[in-house]
């Protein structure tokens, strides 16, 4: 199915999704919600195949683009897991394969909570191509990462402690801001638990973090943004009304402790509105317009 292809499905079905996709409800429940809104013409089989995620849809750069270089590198995590694995690109330049290539300011893409799907990947090879480099990092790869199923992904998840996943992305983000071909500026974003996780790494990381991007993601705890030194720029959907509804709490401690930061709300844009590879949630304007904005701050925030 292509995007022109698109089938719209009811608001209520997508709803749906995003409960199943966030572990809120079972597989079962999800697919017994969906026979719901069956009607003529469209089926609960089709409604579901629309919801799911289509990566090969969803993919802007293909993985072997002559125009970046791409590994997968394990960086160690002694506070977590052990070690974390990851995806890192960069633009490919006759320097880039040598001993010393230039270096470039860095950007962690941290994935929703399903581990490294391909989406990610590709955002990461995007970053690329926009003159950074770009480490996307697993919080799965202790329980042997991104399994290829995003409900599957979505179990092993939960079955993780938050702390030491958590613990997981620091080191990536202190690991590549110390790579020798990283300038030492770097910046984060990420998608639903990757947007809380960009908000909470801003906190930890105060001085060596310069900024977060982070997309429909909880907010950091307010009486911890005093920590925050990164510029913020936050971006949510407007029909994502839990995280529209709290946001001027967290614009209220960011504006209170002097921090740089925007915040966008995107019409008609729901939970996931950036990712692609998902058909029904994805608003080809406003993604269009948030990526814009996010090149735009980290040009200004991490490249200086």
């Amino acid at each position: 199915m292509t995007r022109k292809e698109k089938r719209t499905v009811p608001s209520e079905a997508v709803d749906i999704y995003n409960q199943y996709i966030h572990g809120e409800i079972s597989r079962r429940k999800f697919l017994d919600g969906v026979k719901k809104f069956a009607v003529a013409g469209l089926s609960a089989g089709a409604i579901v195949e629309a919801l799911m995620p289509n990566y090969a849809l969803g993919q802007q750069i293909a993985r072997d683009d002559e125009r970046i270089t791409a590994s997968y590198e394990t960086v160690p995590s002694p506070d977590g897991h052990g070690f974390i694995r990851g995806y890192l690109v960069r633009p490919y330049s006759a320097d880039s394969r040598s001993e010393n290539p230039a270096s470039l300011p860095g950007i962690v893409v941290v994935h929703e909570n399903r581990g490294l799907n391909p989406h990610t990947e590709d955002v990461a090879r995007r970053f690329a191509l926009a003159n950074f480099m770009a480490f996307a990092p697993d919080v799965l790869s202790s329980v042997g990462g991104y399994p290829g199923d995003d409900y599957r992904g979505g179990q092993l998840f939960r079955e993780l402690d938050p702390e030491r996943r958590f613990e997981d992305i620091v080191a990536s983000a202190l690991w590549l801001k110390n790579r020798s071909d990283c300038s030492g500026q770097i910046g984060v974003t990420g998608f639903c638990y990757g947007g809380s996780v960009s908000n909470r790494l801003a906190v930890r990381l105060g001085d060596d973090l310069a900024a977060a991007v982070p997309f429909y993601g909880g907010g950091a705890a307010a009486d911890e943004v005093a920590n925050i030194r990164a510029a913020v720029m936050v971006q949510h959907g407007e029909l994502d009304t839990r995280l529209v509804e709290a946001w001027p709490t967290y614009e209220q401690a960011l504006r209170a402790n002097n921090v740089t930061y925007e915040g966008h709300i995107y019409p008609n844009s729901m939970h996931g509105f950036f990712n692609d590879a998902t058909p029904e949630r994805y608003n080809e304007a406003a993604a269009t317009e948030a990526w814009r904005r996010t090149i735009g701050w980290f040009n200004q925030h991490v490249r200086s």
